[in-house]
C-alpha cells in the first residue's frame, strides 16, 4: 500500500491557488478513499501542442500536477495530438487554422523536453489521445455526439457570442468538448485540471463518465495568470510572457518588472512555497519588516532556480543587481562593436546620429522606429535619457552603455 500524507496536508497543497473545485466535498471523499485503499488517484491534464514552446503561464497547471505527484498520486500528462487537429475553440472568435501531424509532433517533442523541468519524468505517465480517438469508428463517434445537443454546445460562452454575432462556427469545433470529455473516460481520471476558461470542456468529461458508468471526475480549475503587464493573460502574441527556455538572467530580469501586487500571484501560482509562508511574507511587507524589493527578488530567484539551478539563479540576481541597482553592467550584457563611419559621425562636433546608433546596434528595426523611441524618451546612453538626434561622444574609441526599455547593450564605437 502507498504511504500518502494525511488528508489535511493533501488538501492544503491541492487547494493552494485553486480558483474552483467541483465538487470540493467529493474531492475530500476521493482522497479519503485513496487513503483507505492505498490506491493513488489518477490525475490528468491535457495539453494540445499547438505552439513550439511554453511560457510560465502554461506551467501553472503543470505545477499543480507536480503537487499531486509529490503527494503520491498518479499524474497523467496528456498530449492532445488528435484534439490539436481540431484546435481548442476556447476564447477564440474564429476557427483555428488546422495544424499538420508533422507540426503537432514537432511541438509535442518540445513540450516533453520542457515539462520535465517541473514534473518527475520517472513518475509521469505520458499519454497521447490519438491512442483512443483515432480508433473510434463512425458508429462510436455518432453515439458520443448523441449524448449532447446543439443547444448545450451553444451554452458555451464563446460559441454563444459567435452565434449571436453571426460569426461562423465550424461543425468540427462543436466536437472538441466532446472528445476532450472522452479523454477522461479513456483514462478513467479521478481529477482533471484545467484553467478557469476550460470549465465547459472539463464538465463534459463528467457527463461522459456518468454515461459510461464511471465515477465522475473532480474538476480543479486554476486561475489564468496575468503577464508582465499585470492586466492581460500571459501570451506570446501580447509580448507579456516569460518563456520557460529563457536564459536565467533574462528570466530573473523580467520577473523583477512585475508589480508588487502581481508578485503575490506569481509566488502562489509559479512556486511550490506553501501558502502559509507566502501569507507570512505578505504580513511582513505590510508591517514594514520586509522590503517589497527583497520579497520580489526572492520570488524571481525561486522561480528562476526552478527552470535552471539555484546557482544560475543566484548569479542572475547578482548580475541584475550590478546592472540595475549599482549602475554597472552584468557580465552577460551583450557587446556590440560599431564604426563611427556607419553612425553618421561628424568630426567637427564629435557627434554621431542617435537613430543610426539605435538601428546599427540592433535596438530598432528602422530609423522611423528609432525616432519614435527617442521622442518617447525611451533611449538612454550611460544612464542618461537621450532625445537629441545627435549624440556627443568622446574622442577616440568609446564604450557606451545603451538602453532601450529592458534591453541593454555595451556598444564600442571606434
Amino acid at each position: 500500500m502507498a504511504n500518502f500524507p494525511p488528508l489535511n496536508e493533501q488538501l492544503d497543497l491541492i487547494t493552494k491557488g485553486a480558483a474552483e473545485i467541483i465538487p470540493l466535498d467529493e474531492l475530500t471523499k476521493r482522497i479519503e478513499a485513496s487513503l483507505a485503499s492505498g490506491k493513488p488517484m489518477r490525475i490528468k491534464a491535457g495539453f494540445d501542442p499547438t505552439a513550439p514552446d511554453l511560457h510560465l503561464g502554461h506551467t501553472v497547471l503543470m505545477r499543480k500536477l507536480r503537487h499531486f505527484q509529490q503527494l503520491g498520486h498518479t499524474v497523467i500528462f496528456l498530449i492532445g495530438d488528435s484534439t490539436a487537429l481540431i484546435g481548442d475553440p476556447t476564447g477564440k472568435s474564429q476557427t483555428r487554422k488546422p495544424l499538420t501531424r508533422e507540426q503537432i509532433a514537432a511541438n509535442a517533442k518540445t513540450y516533453q523536453d520542457q515539462v520535465f523541468r517541473i514534473l518527475d519524468r520517472d513518475k509521469t505517465e505520458i499519454r497521447w489521445n490519438s491512442e483512443w480517438l483515432d480508433k473510434l469508428d463512425f458508429a462510436e463517434m455518432v453515439r458520443l455526439m448523441a449524448q449532447f445537443t446543439v443547444s448545450q454546445m451553444l451554452e458555451r460562452e464563446d460559441f454563444h457570442k459567435r452565434f449571436n454575432n453571426e460569426e461562423p462556427i465550424a461543425l468540427h469545433e462543436l466536437i472538441y468538448p466532446i472528445v476532450q470529455g472522452y479523454d477522461s473516460v479513456a483514462l478513467q481520471s479521478d481529477v482533471e485540471l484545467g484553467g478557469t476558461d476550460q470549465k465547459f470542456n472539463l464538465m463534459r468529461g463528467r457527463d461522459l463518465q456518468r454515461h459510461f458508468g464511471q465515477q465522475p471526475q473532480i474538476i480543479l480549475m486554476m486561475p489564468i495568470i496575468e503577464g508582465l503587464d499585470g492586466v492581460q493573460k500571459m501570451s506570446k502574441s501580447l509580448g507579456n510572457y516569460i518563456g520557460v527556455d529563457e536564459p536565467p538572467f533574462e528570466m530573473f530580469g523580467k520577473l523583477m518588472t512585475v508589480g508588487d501586487d502581481l508578485m503575490w500571484r506569481y509566488w502562489t501560482l509559479l512556486t511550490d512555497v506553501p501558502a502559509s509562508e507566502i501569507e507570512t511574507m505578505k504580513v511582513k511587507v505590510a508591517d514594514g519588516s520586509l522590503h517589497p524589493m527583497d520579497a520580489k527578488k526572492a520570488m524571481a530567484r525561486t522561480i528562476t532556480a526552478g527552470f535552471s539551478s539555484p546557482e544560475d539563479a543566484l548569479r542572475a540576481e547578482e548580475n541584475w543587481s550590478t546592472q540595475f541597482q549599482k549602475g554597472g553592467t552584468s557580465e552577460d550584457t551583450e557587446r556590440v562593436s560599431l564604426a563611427k563611419a556607419d553612425l553618421a559621425f561628424e568630426e567637427a562636433t564629435n557627434t554621431i546620429g542617435t537613430d543610426k546608433l539605435m538601428v546599427a546596434a540592433g535596438f530598432c528595426a528602422s530609423m522611423g522606429e528609432a525616432r519614435r523611441k527617442r521622442a518617447e524618451k525611451a533611449v538612454k546612453v550611460d544612464n542618461v535619457t537621450v532625445d537629441d538626434a545627435r549624440l556627443a561622444i568622446a574622442a577616440g574609441t568609446v564604450e557606451l552603455l545603451v538602453k532601450l526599455g529592458k534591453k541593454t547593450k555595451i556598444v564600442n564605437v571606434s
